[in-house]
């Protein structure tokens, strides 16, 4: 494993993170265990979970397993969220004092910590003041029921408001952004990774392999079956086979990405993974495993450094059509100033 500071943080984290989603419902508790044990071994120290992960559950599993391990216990970063609903109340959600108050400790009490090294809001809530949920963290960190905070799921505008909120009310500031981020998926690097990089906040991707796309395991127009994802379910969320399968660009990364592979004979996946590692502003990559084999591959990445040449052919091969203004040359050489009339 690499190592690198949390953010603009003290604390060290593993440049690979455990993400525990998989807990309780596509990996039992022995499986869970067994990937968390295998992480640990390998140098991992950092493990990311959420209370609405498997209702809990994933908690419950994460926390029997720091209490039954405790000196691989002692050397994890453990993070967490809380935003989603855990009841049917009109309270149960959000990112009010009140929600969140009650969120933490219920985290607190299945994780089995008196504190938790990273807190994270798990997506924006336009009803909430931002203040109101700034100053819970600053007073959760004063608690000492939390080390550091992050957001999960922010556009650029919303980070950069709370970054600046906490400075004018001198609330603890933010670490890390928790974003879906991966070869096929690139939009945030037109406005959250430059807001990221301003304000010295740290990148955790999840989704890093799209989903699975980015192992090669799926086959173009051929609509897959079987244990996977998308055999189970081809229409799954943000990665469903058809709205993929239909654009060149995604068959076009892909194919680069195998062809690196080939070439340094690596799985495809710890291309992948390695890639975005490398990345502006990214702290930690969110590894998301079923079982220790597919672990056991995406920890492969983990010391990988590929070349500047195969860089840019995979930024090149992933690259997709950006919006000529703002976004584009036209917006790129007005904020540099070479631009004539301002236009």
């Amino acid at each position: 494993m690499q190592y690198r500071t949390l953010g603009t943080t003290g604390t060290v984290v593993s440049n690979l993170c455990l993400g525990t989603m998989t807990f309780g419902a596509e990996a039992d508790e022995a499986a869970s265990h067994a990937m968390m044990g295998r992480f640990a071994q390998a140098g991992g120290t950092f493990l990311d979970t959420a209370d609405v992960y498997s209702r809990g559950v994933s908690e419950e599993i994460v926390g029997r397993w720091l209490r039954a391990n405790p000196d691989e216990a002692d050397r994890m970063v453990v993070a967490t969220k809380g935003r989603f609903p855990m009841g049917a109340g009109p309270n149960d959600l959000g990112l009010s004092r009140r929600h969140l108050g009650r969120a933490l400790d219920a985290s607190l009490r299945r994780l089995q910590l008196e504190r938790v090294d990273l807190y994270q809001l798990h997506a924006f809530d336009a009803l909430t003041p931002i203040e109101e949920t700034l100053r819970f963290l600053d007073d959760a960190v004063s608690a000492g029921k939390i080390a550091y905070w992050g957001f999960s799921n922010f556009l650029g505008w919303q980070l950069t408001k709370a970054v600046h909120v906490a400075r004018a009310h001198g609330f603890a500031a933010p670490a890390t952004l928790q974003p879906q981020y991966n070869l096929l998926v690139r939009d945030i690097e037109h406005e959250i990774v430059p807001a990221c990089l301003d304000a010295g906040i740290g990148l955790l991707p999840w989704s890093p392999l799209a989903g699975g796309w980015l192992t090669g395991k799926y086959r173009r127009d051929e609509r897959p079956t079987g244990s996977t994802r998308l055999g189970e379910n081809p229409e799954r969320g943000m990665e469903a086979f058809g709205p993929r399968n239909s654009e060149e660009a995604t068959w076009t990364a892909i194919e680069a990405v195998r062809s690196i592979a080939e070439a340094r004979g690596v799985t495809m996946a710890q291309v992948a993974l390695a890639w975005l590692a490398a990345r502006p502003a990214v702290t930690s990559v969110i590894l998301g495993a079923r079982n220790t084999r597919q672990l056991d591959d995406n920890m492969g990445a983990a010391d990988l450094v590929l070349s500047l040449e195969e860089t840019e052919r995979l930024d090149g091969a992933s690259a997709r059509q950006m919006p000529d203004y703002p976004y584009g040359r036209a917006g790129i050489a007005q904020r540099h100033r070479k631009m004539e009339g301002g236009r």
